[in-house]
């Protein structure tokens, strides 16, 4: 915008790159400007936040709803239990979500967002906790709250200074701080974010061997004294090209693969021994490794299998088809 605040004339592609730019900058100076805020308060609002025995309900309207739903999905997928209520449905019977074991964290960057009234008026009636965000140190917000977080005062990057940009921007990043701070205060770990997200892609990268791997009668295992007459039909009846050699003592001793029957393929093969066949340097992996490091370990060495010890003790074997089917690979 000019001095005369009309929206410039638009020049062309390098109009297109400039006012890009310009957006991102200015956002970059908002964010800058709000983690110079961050002190005391934001402390206090963790302390409030991180003893909740219910649910963080996160409500604002309009674009301020928008993001408060991305922050109550990013408190719940971070191990934080948080659920979105649109404060105009409060007024008609939401309310009724919300317990006295909750706090409300509230967004609205003027602070003035009538629909948030009955909101508002029902937290403080009932005592559950207030966190304000908002722009506005002095608004109704802000009075009501028990804790305000104030977001800096910084120019909207849309020309005109008026559509959210700039303010959404910030809000956004402070909730994802307020998650991320809340995750490594309860100490949040890689396997229960991994036991929230199921279903995709993240958590596919925490998946570990013991979730994918065979177990039990599953496992194709065979004595180092027994005949490798008896190790073929084994072999053959697991179908998973390789049987794991033990000894008497049920420790994983070696490994005969389909490789190592042609390598010793002779008249008197069947009358062998396991233990005159077997590879003993077998490649193996633990419940607890992560399945893509055990598809790691496969490519690396050129093999399909890789059996999974405690102890030396076959517990399970995992083959690289296991991998692909959970999405690794």
């Amino acid at each position: 915008m000019n001095d005369s605040g009309a929206v410039p004339m638009y020049n062309g592609l390098n109009d297109d790159l400039f006012s890009a730019r310009r957006v991102i900058d200015i956002e970059i100076e908002g964010l800058q400007a709000l983690s110079t805020t961050l002190g005391k308060t934001f402390i206090s609002a963790m302390d409030v936040l991180s003893t909740v025995k219910g649910h963080i309900v996160v409500t604002g309207m309009g674009k301020s709803g928008h993001i408060a739903r991305k922050i109550a999905a990013t408190l719940a997928s971070t191990g934080t239990p948080a659920f979105f209520v649109h404060p105009a449905e409060a007024s008609h019977g939401d309310l009724g979500m919300i317990t006295k074991d909750d706090a409300a964290l509230v967004l609205s960057n003027s602070g003035y967002t009538p629909e948030l009234s009955d909101l508002l008026a029902y937290a403080k009636q009932h005592c559950i906790p207030i966190i304000g965000i908002t722009s506005n140190a002095e608004s109704e917000l802000a009075k009501l709250a028990n804790l305000s977080l104030i977001l800096p005062k910084c120019p909207e990057a849309c020309a005109l200074r008026l559509a959210p940009t700039t303010s959404t921007t910030m809000t956004l990043a402070l909730g994802d701080a307020i998650a991320v701070a809340l995750l490594e205060r309860t100490g949040f770990s890689a396997d229960q974010f991994q036991n929230l997200h199921p279903g995709g892609k993240l958590g596919r990268l925490f998946l570990k061997v013991s979730d994918v791997m065979h177990s039990g009668q599953e496992i194709p295992l065979i004595d180092e004294r027994a005949l490798m007459s008896e190790v073929i039909i084994e072999m053959t009846a697991k179908s998973l090209g390789c049987i794991g050699v033990i000894s008497s003592k049920k420790k994983l001793v070696g490994i005969i693969t389909d490789g190592d029957l042609r390598r010793h393929m002779c008249d008197s093969l069947l009358s062998k021994k396991a233990s005159e066949v077997m590879t003993i340097t077998a490649k193996t992996a633990f419940p607890n490794m992560l399945v893509s490091d055990a598809l790691a370990e496969m490519n690396s060495n050129k093999i399909t299998n890789l059996f999974v010890i405690e102890d030396h003790t076959p517990v399970g074997i995992i083959h690289i088809h296991d991998c692909l089917r959970a999405g690794v690979g």
